[in-house]
């Protein structure tokens, strides 16, 4: 339990750092399995480990088992959290949550302990760092409670802050603190700097009142307050670090790769507090926090891991002991290539914290992760060596001599740097290829002299506008575009007519296009669907000749219909509709999943879903029931959810979250009816086209069981394409026209002429129906049937008298339900009276039989 779990951590934090585009929520498991997981274990190993070489205490104030056992509760609540958050089951979260703060505080107790018990001596002020570490836990675990209860946008900002702070700052930046002091000098094999305890001592307090001073402004948005906490806590580091560099600086063994590891961990915590600090200044929480990705980077890689694989390659050989052989064979091993290592680690990570494109950030991060990830095959070699050293000594056998060093100190730090820039390179030379264009195109006409100069361009992507929204460039100019997305909710790109764009960049990203030489004005746009209709349009202006417009068309809807396949369509949905539940409190978790699905038989449209399904799950309670819907937004854009069926404010539960947030949406059921929940993202029309829609049923006071239940939702299919040779997203400009190629029921159109519903003479049947749109009426009627209930929008309109009636009219957005019986076997085809939809597919077949 001492050893295994940070390596079971870091091994599992690898697995989803290789499959990270697989996995919900990557990013947030791979920095918690990394800090909570691995780190938090360690700390509190080695601390307890620490304190009792310092004060030399008895092993009976914390036996091993109790030590084991703390450790055993620490594994279960690290597994349970990181189970619990991206599941959304909150009551893991919570029960993590309680069991890792119960394991801290038990520790800091039993290291209380030691100290009152032990004689007056030197540097007991590591263990007051400790404890004051183990006081931020229940703090930051707090934070991370409300955190993952899916907070509003400002909350979860101010939260996000706080949270990481207390437990960067706290609880792991004042257990290395406090470790440091004796450690380092014990890693450079030199003297402590004599004034190193006063250093401390005098330290402790002022991080405790800056730390406190950090999260306070967080939690209230107060930037002041926010900028005070954080300088102060750097300068108190720098202080903290003087006796420190002392040390360093009269070290003699200060090459190995312990030191240097450790050292640089250090630096990159002052430099994730310095780049947060100068972010704070410019930038709102808000935007802090939804880019986030950097500073995480610095504080997991640069300062998490390095510290970790660092103090362990000293710790391990000196733990395991048996004399001056087998420490120099354990350390032989980690010191391979060790300056390699550090190079492309830390070089590594230095480029992919600048702002160069996403290609050659990705090649880096495949280099930096390897170069990591070679520290645990080291270490279990490191191990078994040093075992067979003692074994042979013990026994009398010959050792094998220590491994020598992998090449110089100069050659492997040149053969990083090398490794390094053919990264760069590869990257550069990758981008037009992954961003669907080629090195040598260019916006330029044949005739063009390129002039060798470059014109370089900040753009800004915010509220539906690019800024600038136009450049002027000299004509035979290389264009080079830095575009932020500083909007805090939607994904945008960057699109050129010559195929050239970035990527999709989420909110807070930058990337570095090269658009390649420029000879004709042109224009570029965003190409997620909707926003250059909106205004996301980019102008480029050629100055020094007439300008030569290369505008390219926006693509139109083809003017012949499809024509799905007589074969049945591969999946239908089910559009039986079982009673409401019992429970009062009705909860589900529903993923906002981007993916491939047929319209028609044979017709295929990249479909953005709620729960994976269009429509997406259908919801059924009673008055006074409530909702409670967890959205999870696991798609490319940000995306929104807005239910009918409650009545509320719509500015926080119906705000529009950019990939990877989530939030909660409460609402009690006041009234009956059939309602329609969507998305509300602008433009809202393409949104609910594209399968974002679905429907919430609050039965009616005393409604009367029926024989069969179905409930139908009509909508509309915008194909982009023939649907089967390329398969793509809604079209929005027929969106727009309002050109629709398909009318579906339940999503695909004529699926219930494949497979009928079904219904038995005499049998009373009711049939809810909502209309999605987003642009069509319908009336729906049943060929050969005739209504004696219908239910429109909340009203009884025949109020059991002798009338009937043929169809059920519904506008965009209404609903209801009609019943009626069947008098004899046969097939009844349902439809959209509205003619031309039910030959667009919205008919089926409601099959009676005796």
């Amino acid at each position: 339990m001492r050893d295994r779990p940070s390596v079971v951590w870091l091994i599992l934090a690898f697995v989803v750092a290789v499959n990270h585009r697989f996995i919900p929520e990557s990013r947030w498991l791979m920095v918690h399995l990394v800090m909570l997981g691995a780190v938090t274990h360690s700390a509190m190993v080695w601390s307890t480990h620490f304190t009792q070489a310092l004060l030399k205490s008895p092993e009976s104030i914390d036996p091993r088992k109790h030590q084991t056992l703390r450790l055993a509760m620490l594994f279960a609540g690290v597994s349970s959290i990181t189970i619990g958050v991206p599941t959304l089951w909150w009551w893991l979260v919570v029960a993590g949550a309680c069991l890792v703060v119960g394991a801290v505080c038990w520790h800091a107790v039993q290291l209380g302990r030691r100290l009152r018990a032990a004689l007056p001596g030197r540097f007991r002020i590591t263990i007051r760092y400790y404890l004051l570490a183990a006081a931020c836990v229940p703090v930051g675990a707090t934070l991370g409670v409300l955190l993952a209860r899916g907070p509003e946008e400002q909350t979860h900002a101010e939260l996000l802050v706080a949270h990481s702070m207390t437990m960067v700052l706290g609880w792991l930046g004042f257990t290395v603190l406090g470790t440091l002091v004796t450690l380092g000098p014990t890693i450079l094999r030199t003297r402590i700097d004599e004034k190193a305890e006063a250093y401390s001592i005098r330290a402790l307090p002022f991080f405790a009142i800056f730390l406190a001073t950090t999260v306070t402004g967080a939690l209230l948005d107060n930037r002041p307050t926010l900028l005070a906490g954080l300088f102060g806590y750097v300068l108190c580091v720098v202080a903290w670090a003087v006796p420190l560099v002392r040390a360093f600086r009269g070290a003699k063994q200060r090459r190995e790769f312990a030191a240097w590891s450790t050292g640089a961990g250090v630096l990159w915590l002052v430099a994730a507090a310095v780049t947060l600090l100068v972010r704070v200044a410019r930038d709102p929480l808000v935007e802090i926090s939804a880019s986030y990705g950097r500073v995480a980077s610095m504080v997991v890689v640069g300062f998490a891991l390095q510290l970790v694989t660092g103090a362990l390659s000293y710790l391990i050989p000196s733990v395991v002991g048996g004399g001056p052989r087998v420490l120099a064979a354990g350390r032989s091993v980690f010191e391979k290539w060790s300056t390699a290592r550090l190079v492309l680690i830390n070089g590594g990570l230095l480029l992919c914290v600048l702002p160069v494109p996403s290609a050659v950030r990705v090649v880096l991060s495949v280099v930096v992760l390897l170069a990591l990830a070679a520290f645990i095959p080291l270490m279990f070699r490191a191990i078994r060596s040093m075992v067979r050293t003692r074994i042979a000594l013990a026994t009398g056998a010959p050792t094998e001599p220590p491994a020598a060093l992998s090449g110089s100190r100069i050659v492997q730090a040149l053969s990083a740097a090398l490794a390094l820039a053919v990264a760069v390179v590869a990257g550069i030379a990758l981008n037009p290829v992954i961003l669907g264009g080629t090195p040598d195109q260019a916006l330029s006409p044949s005739s063009v002299v390129a002039t060798g100069r470059t014109t370089t361009v900040q753009v800004t992507a915010h509220d539906m506008h690019f800024m600038p929204k136009a450049v002027q460039v000299p004509a035979g100019d290389r264009l080079v575009v830095v575009l932020t997305n500083r909007d805090t909710k939607n994904s945008h790109d960057l699109t050129f007519t010559n195929g050239k764009a970035t990527d999709r960049l989420r909110p807070g990203q930058s990337q570095t296009l090269d658009v390649g030489v420029v000879g004709a004005s042109t224009q570029g746009w965003c190409s997620v669907l909707g926003h250059r209709r909106m205004g996301m349009v980019f102008d480029v202006v050629v100055t020094g000749k007439p300008a030569v417009q290369a505008n390219s068309p926006v693509p139109a809807n083809a003017e012949q219909p499809l024509r799905p396949d007589d074969r049945a369509p591969r999946s239908v949905v089910d559009a039986s509709l079982p009673p409401a539940p019992s429970t009062k409190v009705h909860r589900l978790r529903l993923p906002i999943v981007e993916q491939e699905m047929e319209v028609a038989p044979g017709i295929k449209q990249k479909r953005w879903t709620f729960g994976g399904t269009v429509p997406g799950p259908t919801l059924r309670g009673r008055i006074g029931d409530t909702f409670e819907i967890t959205l999870v937004n696991q798609g490319s854009m940000g995306h929104s959810i807005d239910f009918h069926a409650g009545s509320l404010a719509p500015d926080r539960p119906m705000r529009t979250i950019a990939p990877g947030q989530s939030l909660v949406y409460r609402f009690t059921a006041t009234r009956a009816g059939i309602w329609m929940y969507h998305c509300s993202t602008m433009p809202m029309s393409m949104h609910i086209a594209a399968g974002m829609h679905g429907a919430v049923i609050i039965d009616p006071p005393n409604l009367p069981t029926v024989d069969r239940e179905y409930v139908l939702v009509q909508s509309e299919a915008y194909v982009n394409g023939d649907g089967r040779s390329k398969v793509a997203e809604v079209d929005g400009d027929a969106v727009s026209a309002e050109k629709l190629d398909l009318a579906t029921f339940n999503g695909i159109a004529g699926q219930y002429d494949h497979r009928p519903l079904t219904a038995k003479v005499g049998e009373r049947v009711r049939i809810w129906v909502l209309n999605a749109g987003p642009n069509r009426g319908t009336s729906f009627h049943v060929v050969g049937g005739q209504y004696d209930r219908v239910y429109f929008e909340g009203n009884d309109l025949l109020n059991g008298g002798p009338g009937g009636a043929q169809s059920l009219a519904l506008a965009a957005a209404q609903g209801g339900f009609v019943e009626l019986t069947l008098p004899e076997a046969g097939n009844y085809p349902f439809v959209s009276h509205v003619m031309v939809d039910a030959e667009r597919g919205a008919h089926g077949i409601l099959r009676v039989s005796r």
